[in-house]
């Protein structure tokens, strides 16, 4: 059985203080603010270990994502139901859009960037490709009539940046995921 490598100290270090910079940079400027050279004196860590670690400024803004959804990931693998194994496929869906609604609305200007950034390879994309056949699975069995996989590519396209912020008042921040989840309902018909 392989073992599981173990992050080196300085390199966890190193990475929490690039997502941090990064971070930084996109509340400040958006995404055309963030770049590899900026992200590293943010974080005051040379060029070359952003570079070796996350290749270029898609693969840092796909950690990033990936950094803000893995409690996502880890309550839909492993936690209690609604959002984990052992509820109703409608009850998992509706609770997952919750879910990643609230991280999309808390992430506006993440996603955006991340669109942008990704748009070659976003169908790639670790946490795309988690979302969409977890989406696709709950989608096959709520309606197995419908076409599941389009389906869920169509329910993440929503997942705009500029759209949530777009849709979403200043008073009322669940504006957004609310009508994704109605979205879904009418997908799935009375039940």
């Amino acid at each position: 059985m392989a073992e599981q490598r173990t992050e080196r100290a300085d390199a966890a270090r190193n990475r929490r203080a690039v997502l941090r910079a990064t971070e930084q940079l996109l509340a400040e400027g958006g995404g055309d603010h963030v770049s590899l050279d900026r992200v590293a004196t943010l974080a005051g860590v040379g060029k070359g270990t952003v570079f070796r670690r996350f290749g270029n400024r898609a693969g840092l803004l796909q950690a990033l994502l990936e950094e803000r959804s893995r409690e996502l990931r880890e309550a839909v693998t492993d936690g209690p139901p609604p959002l984990g194994p052992g509820a109703p496929a409608r009850e998992r869906l509706l609770a997952f859009l919750d879910g990643l609604g609230a991280i999309a609305e808390g992430n506006a200007v993440l996603l955006s960037a991340h669109e942008q950034a990704c748009a070659e390879d976003k169908y790639g994309d670790p946490s795309y490709r988690f979302w969409h056949g977890h989406l696709s699975a709950l989608l096959a069995a709520g309606r197995p009539d419908l076409d599941a996989d389009f389906l869920a590519h169509a329910l993440l396209s929503v997942f705009d940046g500029d759209l949530i912020r777009h849709l979403t008042p200043p008073g009322d921040p669940r504006c957004f995921t609310r009508s994704v989840q109605r979205m879904a309902t009418a997908l799935l018909g009375p039940g």
